[in-house]
């Protein structure tokens, strides 16, 4: 018999309790980035303040205790008043009910950052503590709230010089399983504000590291637009930037846009709606696109710049483009609480509208510019077709369950699909005999490379895709690459590149994972890719045998087991030339066998400074490396050579 269901079995969450019951629906979780919402909610309410004009500064204190933030800004201060239709004053009820505040009537704020009232309350309701302090009419007000709750009315406690409000809380602990506010996150957060909102004073107390930065740039975009080119080490095609400021006519929609092409593979846009970063583009986004590639299409055309034998496509247009949209309006629709998507369907033509005839003139009107930016995006096309055969030529060659189409060389492994399995790629033949020999061959596959494999950095992918070692590994593979990758093809689940612990062996993996993270990245991302940790050093002591990775490791050993005295044997080092050197045994016990070895998982934290790094190193600009060397020598303390 079916269970009753009646009135009854209905719950009613009043107030704040739908946003401690279901967090998720209006902070997009309650791990790390939901945590940190909590802190761009209260910022993004004191940067209203002064995107309107009522402020000048904003700052921030994460405190001590690394679980507690204090934003203050000097705006009008929230009201105290008593609010005519809940009886309460109006402090309460801001911090207290869900789509209450003052930013639904555009009298009060003419444009802004949370437009859905729920912002402050939702803090609130996350938060063991939280308390609200507004500065107006020359008293000073506080309220006190726990877990969504006031502990007590509004209070006057002082008076006051000036206007403005700050809110202290500290999150749930019952909520979130981990309260740690990260200071770099924060700091760049409040970084940005500071170059979108042009003159800002942006102050970041972190009382963690007991420092304290004061931002206020007041080339705004510009400035910003600057420091990404360089953090990329980008080549710039052009030596100014294409910038606009420009209003729509009675639409109350501002628009700034920075541009500049580099000879950089990747587009990096990054765009914001009312200083708010909309990760997932939008709306405004899509007439960015539109309007910049007309003007494009337009000044090619107009100066018959187009190509023979190539069609230039939407995405050659922005190849190694690096760029800021930031829009200002008043009525923003975001997709979710979290605000990560513009939705507003009208200002795609908006945008189309004005971007396109400034940034034409712009091109007429700088033609050597244009025409250094028309050479790039010409570069760019013929670059494309000319790897999309080659690519075509090693998705045909990609084995997926046809065994009989895998190199040579390979010993694969016996079972079958990639669960649990793996493939090492082992420097040499003689390396990959004792690897072979000492392997567990039901789940390890072995692919031997023949000596350093091509610097992929400093050629092209037709001279990537011939040279047979690279080739046979992305046969071995199976995955494809480039617009052909498929992970749901890959023949493994990790891939292992086991190199002799030497300055030698660091340079073929280094080669290794130049070539994966420039053509195969989302193994990486995916997390696929491992560095496997042979031992350099075997140090044995009496009957003890200990591995060290490196020359540290060796005399951490030999201080710890080795020290002179009665009863204490000489330690008996040997050193590895390389892998090849070892019984299959040794090589299976110290760095094959999954419960005595040990791996290094390839992760990318910052993929600007990743590939600035491998541009550097392994670039055609060999004066990089020489600065990369020169300023860096004093690190050099010892090489283990």
């Amino acid at each position: 018999m079916a269970p009753s269901y009646t009135a009854k079995d209905i719950t009613v969450l009043e107030g704040l309790e739908p946003v401690r019951k279901r967090p998720g629906m209006y902070i997009g979780g309650v791990g790390s980035p939901g945590l940190h919402h909590l802190v761009w909610e209260i910022v993004d309410n004191a940067v209203d303040e002064a995107m309107n004009g009522y402020a000048s500064s904003i700052a921030l204190t994460l405190h001590a205790d690394g679980a507690s933030v204090t934003v203050t800004d000097d705006g009008r201060g929230v009201p105290v008043d008593r609010h005519a239709k809940t009886k309460k004053s109006a402090m309460e009820v801001i911090f207290t009910t869900l789509h209450a505040g003052g930013k639904f009537e555009q009298e009060t704020y003419k444009t802004a950052g949370g437009l859905h009232g729920v912002g402050a309350s939702v803090v609130n309701a996350l938060s063991k503590e939280f308390v609200a302090t507004s500065k107006r009419d020359g008293q000073q007000w506080q309220q006190r709230f726990k877990r969504g709750k006031p502990t007590g009315p509004v209070k006057k406690i002082g008076t006051s010089r000036g206007t403005g409000t700050t809110v202290l809380f500290r999150p749930d602990p019952t909520i979130f399983p981990k309260v740690e506010f990260d200071p770099a996150l924060i700091g760049e957060r409040l970084e940005i504000i500071s170059y979108l909102h042009q003159g800002l004073k942006v102050t970041f107390k972190d009382e963690t590291q007991k420092t304290k930065i004061v931002h206020q740039h007041n080339d705004g975009l510009v400035e910003y637009l600057r420091g990404l080119v360089s953090a990329r080490s980008a080549k710039v095609v052009h030596e100014a930037p294409f910038a606009m400021l420009k209003d729509a006519n009675g639409s109350g929609i501002r628009i700034g846009l920075v541009l500049h092409w580099t000879e950089s593979t990747e587009e990096n846009l990054r765009s914001y709606v009312n200083g708010i970063p909309t990760g997932s583009g939008g709306t405004h986004e899509n007439g960015f696109r539109a309007g910049l590639g007309k003007a494009v299409r337009n000044f090619i055309d107009t100066h018959q710049l187009s190509p023979k034998g190539v069609t230039i496509t939407t995405e050659d247009l922005r190849e190694g483009l690096i760029g800021i949209l930031s829009v200002f309006m008043g009525s923003p629709q975001f997709q979710g609480q979290t605000k990560d998507r513009l939705n507003n369907p009208e200002l795609t033509a908006v945008v189309d509208s004005i971007v396109r005839p400034v940034l034409e003139h712009w091109l007429n009107h700088n033609r050597s510019v244009a025409e250094a930016i028309v050479a790039r995006i010409i570069l760019a096309a013929r670059a494309r077709e000319a790897s999309r055969a080659a690519q075509e030529q090693v998705s045909r060659k990609s084995a997926t369950s046809n065994r009989l189409n895998l190199p040579g060389k390979l010993s694969d492994c016996t079972r079958q699909g990639a669960t649990d399995s793996e493939l090492f790629i082992v420097e040499g033949d003689s390396a990959g005999g004792s690897a072979k020999q000492g392997r567990d061959r039901t789940r390890q596959a072995i692919l031997p490379l023949r000596g350093k494999v091509l610097n992929v950095e400093s050629a092209t992918l037709t001279k990537v895709l011939e040279n047979k070692e690279l080739s046979d590994l992305v046969t071995a593979l199976g995955c494809g690459l480039g617009k052909n990758f498929d992970l749901s093809r890959l023949r493994y689940e990790r891939l292992i590149l086991l190199a002799d612990a030497d300055s030698d062996g660091n340079h073929i993996a280094t080669l290794l994972l130049t070539f994966i993270y420039r053509h195969l990245p989302q193994l990486i991302s995916n997390g696929k890719v491992f560095l496997a940790q042979p031992p350099l050093y075997r140090v044995d002591i009496g009957k003890e045998t200990h591995w060290a990775l490196d020359m540290a490791q060796r005399d951490a050993i030999i201080a710890k087991h080795g020290k002179p005295g009665p009863g204490k044997a000489t330690p008996e080092i040997t050193r590895f030339k390389g892998l090849g050197e070892m019984m299959p045994k040794v090589l299976w016990e110290t760095t094959m066998n999954p419960k005595t070895r040990r791996l290094l998982k390839v992760n990318i934290t910052d993929h600007i400074i990743t590939d600035r790094v491998i541009n550097n190193l392994m670039g055609k600009d060999a004066s990089a490396r020489y600065r990369f060397i020169t300023e860096r020598a004093d690190e050099a303390d010892h090489l283990d050579v």
